[in-house]
């Protein structure tokens, strides 16, 4: 049976004061005891990518880190009490919380849409854009939480600059004109922008298309800093994270073909511009 994971509240990442600030506590008490993330690691069964994560608050800690980490500092409960004052980001759905966090962290990522462009392209305009489109509606605070969590995971694409990012974005996402034809100009735009970065490859797969290896609908992969592999699936409500073996192949060779279906990256700007001048 594959192994298809609701992602749950236990990992969630959170670009949140109080995240920052049980980093430093964290970091604090590795110092004082003289201890390197790398031998730190085993002591509270974490990479030390994941402790680094962890100390500049950009990552929520396992359940188990607290109290390891405590024992291994000697932190006297400290680092535990302090967990306990985490509070989450109302702007992150609950069941992507999981993803997210993996996403800050992976090698490569390579994501297929059809439906609307991916939230790490998404310009602020046209992030509200989706967000007013929701159903039932958003207020505006709720809008503009939104909004503001979607533009500040785009961070990550120019932090991890060590890491790949891969997009396969169908044509038709363009010429929908979401939120009308200046905020599809603002988005392609800013699309062009993000491409000019060496680890930001964009592929546009057109309209007329007669083999296409992705018909099942959206793709998301990633591979982890221990290098395993997971992929992600979102519906109408909710997600899944999923890391069976035999559903990753057939994923990624789906992704694998698709690049090759797709225009290569400089003919995609070249559409994309075209779609642009043509609005």
């Amino acid at each position: 049976m594959a192994d298809h994971q609701s992602p749950g509240s236990s990992s969630e990442p959170e670009p949140s004061d109080s995240l920052k600030g049980f980093g430093e506590v964290v970091k604090g008490f590795r110092e004082l005891a003289g201890m390197t993330r790398e031998e730190l690691a085993p002591k509270v069964c974490c990479s030390k990518h994941t402790i680094a994560s962890i100390e500049l608050g950009r990552r929520f800690p396992p359940p188990h880190f607290p109290q390891r980490a405590d024992h291994a500092l000697g932190a006297s409960g400290i680092i535990t009490r302090a967990a306990t004052h985490l509070s989450r980001n109302p702007g992150l759905a609950s069941w992507f919380q999981m993803w997210a966090d993996l996403e800050q962290e992976a090698l490569t990522l390579q994501i297929y849409e059809c439906r609307l462009v991916p939230g790490l392209l998404q310009s602020t305009e046209y992030a509200r854009a989706v967000y007013r489109n929701r159903v039932p509606s958003l207020c505006d605070e709720d809008i503009e939480a939104k909004t503001t969590s979607r533009m500040e995971r785009q961070q990550l694409l120019h932090r991890n600059a060590n890491s790949d990012f891969s997009f396969i974005l169908e044509e038709a996402l363009f010429l929908r004109h979401t939120g009308g034809k200046e905020v599809t100009g603002g988005l392609i735009g800013h699309i062009l922008a993000l491409t000019e970065l060496r680890n930001v490859e964009v592929q546009i797969m057109p309209l007329m298309q007669p083999s296409h290896a992705a018909l099942e609908g959206p793709i998301q992969l990633l591979e982890t800093q221990e290098h395993r592999c997971m992929a992600y699936s979102e519906g109408q409500r909710r997600g899944q994270l999923i890391t069976d073996a035999d559903d990753l192949s057939v994923l990624q060779r789906r992704y694998a073909r698709m690049r090759a279906q797709a225009l290569t990256p400089v003919e995609s700007r070249s559409l994309l511009k075209q779609i642009r001048g043509a609005l």
